[in-house]
């Protein structure tokens, strides 16, 4: 079961202060809700987006095929985040392309559209945004914050800079820090945009073009570590497109596999901006949030007073089980509440995505004890007065 969206937009005038010392002011963020926030305004649930996705996590707009949210199987009515209990918000982060304020939006300093001279932005930044859009909602505490991959570092973010302001933190597929691999990965598919000969600085706005030729390599680069070497293999494996001989070409499109990534390519070049690409990837790049503390992640996440979930897949060697096991342990280092789910999967970083029937499950039973929390809650409210 599924709803109508409707998108909303919030538009601050003041200056927020950037980790990198600069600050950015009269900014737009776009959001959406779902459901009823409760009459003490204690069943808000943030939900945080990965690097491609927006505030419209569920339901669908009308008039629009194909429209649902990113994460719709997961948040509505009756799903395991279910929207009859809980009071949804899904925001659009400060630099994306999907609506808040970025590169492709009006300088307000220079009289421009910002281009490659928009702020670089952090994890710890849009947290702070997250924050300031929920002071202007009325809303204090959150029953939870979620989120899977970089939405996972903000959750993680949330229980660090603002461990009054939410009571559980939900980490789906996610890690700590960046490997120096997941850094070497997102750096190629930097170099592939910015040496795009459409790129020009990053400025490619006023010369009226894109870069879509390092936009579509950097996403084929992308897409190739979302996936299991399982998936693809019984995806794709060797087989060749329908009605071809080899041709012994090297510049053809021969294999499944590479016609497949060349639509995922085409497809995100149409619609993904190439600096929100470079300021995404660079925030994920940055979040490290135990350097402060000489690499101990348990130090670092002494100040968290959240309740934890996390979950992890068995094939995901992006954000592997390996990382989620360290922050499970240096919570534990620090005697916080912690469950931990590893999904035996077979799909691979996108494995967060999709309805497997025991990640499914397990959200849904982590989520329902939170609804029965505030239940109870709520009746112990009503017996005191």
């Amino acid at each position: 079961m599924s709803f109508v969206a409707t998108p909303q937009s919030m538009h601050f005038p003041e200056a927020l202060p950037l980790q990198s010392g600069a600050s950015i002011r009269d900014y737009d963020l776009a959001y959406e809700t779902y459901g009823q926030l409760n009459a003490d305004r204690s069943n808000a649930i943030l939900v945080c987006h990965a690097l491609n996705a927006s505030h419209h996590v569920a339901g669908y707009y009308e008039g629009q095929a194909k429209s649902e949210g990113w994460w719709d199987n997961m948040i509505g009515p009756g799903k395991p985040v279910d929207t009859n209990q809980f009071f949804v918000i899904g925001v659009n982060n400060l630099g994306s392309c999907f609506g808040s304020t970025g590169p492709m939006h009006m300088n307000p300093d220079g009289g421009h559209v910002y281009g490659a001279d928009f702020p670089v932005v952090t994890v710890e930044d849009w947290v702070d945004a997250q924050a300031l859009l929920l002071d202007r909602l009325g809303i204090t505490q959150l029953a939870a914050v979620l989120g899977g991959s970089l939405g996972g570092m903000q959750a993680l973010s949330w229980t660090l800079q603002y461990p009054d302001r939410m009571r559980h933190a939900v980490v789906v597929a996610s890690a700590p820090c960046l490997s120096a691999e997941n850094i070497a990965f997102n750096e190629v598919a930097r170099r592939a945009i910015v040496t795009d000969p459409d790129f020009h600085g990053g400025h490619f706005y006023r010369e009226g073009v894109i870069p879509k030729r390092g936009l579509r390599i950097a996403r084929m680069i992308g897409h190739i570590t979302y996936l299991s070497d399982d998936v693809m293999n019984q995806k794709f494996g060797r087989q060749l497109r329908e009605g071809l001989d080899l041709k012994y070409s090297t510049q053809d499109v021969e294999f499944q596999i590479e016609s497949y990534l060349r639509y995922q390519g085409d497809k995100f070049s149409d619609y993904f901006d190439a600096n929100t690409y470079l300021l995404i990837t660079r925030a994920l790049d940055y979040f490290d949030p135990a350097k402060p503390f000489g690499g101990d992640l348990t130090q670092a996440l002494a100040g968290a007073k959240a309740r934890f979930m996390l979950v992890s897949f068995s094939t995901d060697w992006r954000f592997s089980p390996a990382r989620s096991r360290e922050i499970v342990k240096a919570l534990l280092d620090n005697r916080r509440t912690v469950s931990y789910a590893e999904i035996d999967a077979p799909h691979g970083h996108d494995a967060f995505l999709l309805d497997d029937a025991r990640y499914m499950g397990v959200m849904r039973s982590y989520f329902d004890n939170m609804a029965r929390e505030l239940t109870a809650g709520q009746t112990s409210a009503q017996e005191a007065v």
